[in-house]
């Protein structure tokens, strides 16, 4: 009898996926629609691609980790989180449910994230209550509420009542520091406690009144947390603000007090290896020491060993023990302008887990072998202990390369910094090859004197950043590859392509600074680099570059690897931070499971959480982003407090719908400029243009130009600054006619029906 072969699966294709969708109700799991459509595990990497593919495109959502609907399927209202900007610097949101974000990217209608009385705008990683409208563009979300704080217990400054004399008589009001707060508080006399005329108070309001729609709430101070004129301020609004937790349980510091350095026993000594640490000059943690030398195998001529040892913290927090659910609920370090919020007690993260010079530490580490071109031969890690043989700053490696060399890196030269430079051009010679994108997106830094700001700088980039940078991501990329070679789950960085959407706007906003994008290609960090090379020469190259940064993904942690498009790395996992990253500590304890490197690797619960833990990793990843972004702006905020009405030097960094923002070259503080300070013209937002472009006479202010703003205000409770743009608009594009739009209402007539309509 003749064996009948097994039919071949049919091809897997998105109409096939979406018409099982649709059979299912509108919404199924990954799980369910596999075996709707009858395919076996050959074409579940093909599902899971095709899935991927529609939700970028908004043709799916998610309404939980792993159940997927049609968009139609997206409730009229919801909690919505903004997750993005578009190249016109307008916001994007996502819906949040129970289990995280679902749903394609929606817009926000137009003047929602505007700002009243001073509050700032909406930014990305604020929270918002929305109603979801189909227009003829598409989706787009309409603010019903502004999210943030409790509305139980607010954060803000007391400001005492004065009669018309100016004496204070009892009493007063508490002005919320959230920018998504919309009323003052009233506090009676009774209610005042110990608080004084501009001290940071927690408020709680009275619950009977919480949820009164209309009229002033009234409140009782809770807490005074500071002062206004505390240097310090803006990073204690953020940090409450933001939920960053200041501080360690009893428990974290009694773990972290009872800590002892680890012995020899079970470990490779390094200690002979001058393994040295290369950080900024004001840094108090060190997790992270080099060293190079040439390669003696015959067989590998011209080639180099370089070794990168990071800090054993896995060895001190403890899978399930006080000082994990600590830096699991962290997730991460918080770096403020002038304070950090460390991940870890200081007993470990400026002490036992810091690389400190001239003491013995214990280390995890990896020797990576180079040839010639840069290509890695192979790696190895081992769990060693260390002594670091100088800690030196950026500054102070670069000018001994450069021929400056200082009393302490003089003898530090030959043995130590020319060897690694040399295997840093070699390592760097592949990097080109592998042509990950090099967006060119400057830091800056505030500076303080006497705990005030007085200005902001250029932060300055040196080949000794990249040094380190670059063997960090190849240390990355060796853990990564070693715990999948061995078979074991990991979290992964990952970096998707470009969506869509955002290759589309790209495309359309090239041509306004005389370039293009070619359609149809693929898309590549290689191309990226071609147009920012072009965009060197260009009077557009600040926008340039930021236009094609905001177009790129946000990079997250997942279980589930796709490659890191930045860095056009096929696998790429954080190993090198374990002191301020949770992900590096999971990664630790994977590679110490892995190669039997001990009995405190991963366990089985460790492994079974990593889907919760990337994302709870990812989500705290962008709090704290949000929290410093938000005490930055608080500090410029003040610090340009005192110049109202002056005039400045910007650029447009975004052109939307309300109004157009300004980023000035002086401090690289971002405002908004509202359209009703651009003069009585009315103004239509050209998307394919990226510009605010006159009905009337068809004068425009375009994406990256060239402006002279006054500052109107200077909020530094909420850290909002309002423009008012003092350069004339730049001439008609070629072509321009006059549109006729019979009957159909223009600017702000148009504006007040579409409020009177959402009303």
């Amino acid at each position: 009898m003749t064996k009948r072969s097994s039919p071949t699966p049919a091809p897997l294709t998105r109409e096939l996926v979406l018409a099982a969708l649709q059979k299912s109700g509108g919404a199924a799991r990954k799980g369910d629609l596999a075996r709707a459509l009858g395919i076996g595990p050959d074409q579940k990497k093909e599902l899971r691609q095709i899935l991927r593919a529609l939700e970028e495109e908004g043709a799916l959502g998610r309404t939980g980790r792993k159940t997927y609907a049609d968009t139609h399927a997206l409730p009229a209202s919801g909690v919505m989180d903004i997750v993005d900007r578009d190249a016109d610097g307008e916001l994007l949101a996502r819906m949040r449910g129970p289990e995280g974000l679902f749903g394609p990217v929606v817009r926000l209608a137009p003047g929602d994230a505007r700002g009243t009385k001073g509050e700032a705008a909406i930014g990305v990683g604020d929270r918002v209550l929305a109603r979801i409208a189909r227009t003829d563009d598409g989706l787009e979300a309409r603010v019903v509420k502004r999210l943030g704080q409790s509305a139980h217990r607010i954060l803000g400054v007391f400001r005492a009542m004065k009669d018309e004399r100016g004496r204070k008589f009892g009493g007063g009001r508490v002005e919320p520091a959230d920018r998504k707060a919309r009323f003052d508080i009233v506090i009676e006399a009774q209610n005042v406690g110990e608080a004084k005329h501009g001290d940071l108070v927690l408020v709680e309001i009275d619950a009977r009144q919480a949820e009164r729609a209309h009229g002033p709430k009234r409140g009782l101070i809770k807490e005074i947390v500071g002062n206004e004129s505390d240097p310090r301020a803006a990073s204690i609004l953020a940090m409450h603000t933001h939920g960053i937790m200041p501080g360690f349980t009893p428990d974290e510091d009694a773990q972290a007090n009872a800590a002892k350095p680890a012995p020899l026993k079970g470990r490779v000594d390094l200690r002979q290896v001058p393994l040295i640490t290369i950080d900024p000059e004001d840094a108090r943690d060190h997790d992270d020491a080099v060293f190079a030398q040439p390669d003696g195998d015959a067989k590998n001529p011209g080639g180099w060993r370089v070794w990168v040892a990071i800090a054993d913290v896995s060895h001190y927090v403890t899978p399930g023990s006080a000082l994990d659910r600590g830096a699991f609920r962290r997730g991460n370090s918080t770096y403020f302008p002038d304070r950090v919020a460390p991940m870890l007690p200081e007993t470990l993260s400026a002490d036992l887990c810091s690389l400190r010079e001239g003491e013995e530490r214990a280390c995890l580490a990896v020797e990576m072998v180079f040839d010639k071109a840069g290509q890695k031969r192979r790696h190895q890690f081992v769990r060693g202990l260390m002594r670091s043989a100088a800690k030196l700053s950026y500054e102070a490696a670069q000018a001994a390369i450069d021929g400056e060399p200082n009393e302490k890196t003089k003898p530090l030269l030959e043995p130590i910094l020319k060897p690694l430079w040399a295997a840093y051009a070699c390592v760097w010679a592949g990097r080109e090859k592998r042509q990950p994108l090099e967006i060119d997106a400057p830091e800056h830094k505030i500076l303080f004197k006497d705990g005030r700001i007085v200005g902001v700088t250029r932060r300055e980039r040196f080949d000794a950043h990249k040094l380190i940078e670059e063997f960090m991501i190849q240390a990355n990329v060796c853990a990564a590859e070693t715990l999948e070679l061995k078979g074991r789950p990991q979290i992964y960085r990952i970096h998707d392509r470009p969506s869509d959407e955002k290759i589309a706007a790209l495309t359309d906003f090239l041509p306004t600074v005389d370039m293009s994008w070619a359609k149809g290609q693929s898309v590549t960090a290689a191309r990226f680099n071609r147009i920012l090379q072009l965009a060197q020469a260009s009077p557009n190259k600040d926008i340039i570059n930021e236009v094609v940064l905001r177009t790129q993904s946000q990079a997250v942690y997942a279980p589930d690897n796709i490659g890191h498009f930045g860095l056009n790395l096929a696998r790429y996992s954080h190993f090198t931070s374990p002191i301020r990253r949770y992900a590096d500590v999971t990664i630790h304890r994977a590679l110490i499971r892995a190669l039997g490197l001990g009995d405190d690797g991963a366990t089985e619960k460790d492994e079974a959480r990593y889907e919760e833990t990337a994302k709870h990793i990812s989500e705290t990843e962008r709090k704290s982003m949000a929290a410093e972004r938000d005490a930055t702006s608080r500090f410029i905020a003040a610090f340009l407090a005192d110049r109202i009405g002056a005039t400045f030097t910007g650029r447009v960094t975004g052109v939307t719908r309300f109004g157009l923002f300004v980023r000035l070259d002086e401090t690289q503080a971002d405002g908004l400029a509202p359209i009703r300070s651009l003069g009585d013209e009315r103004w239509h937002h050209d998307e394919a243009a990226h510009a605010l472009v006159g009905e009337q006479s068809g004068v425009r202010f375009p994406l990256g130009m060239r402006v002279e703003v006054r500052l109107d205000e200077a909020t530094p409770i909420s850290g909002g600054l309002l423009f008012s743009v003092l350069t004339d608009p730049e001439p008609p594009a070629p072509g321009w006619k006059k549109a006729r739009r019979s009957g159909q209402p223009r600017g702000r007539e148009r504006d007040h029906r579409r409020g009177k309509r959402r009303g």
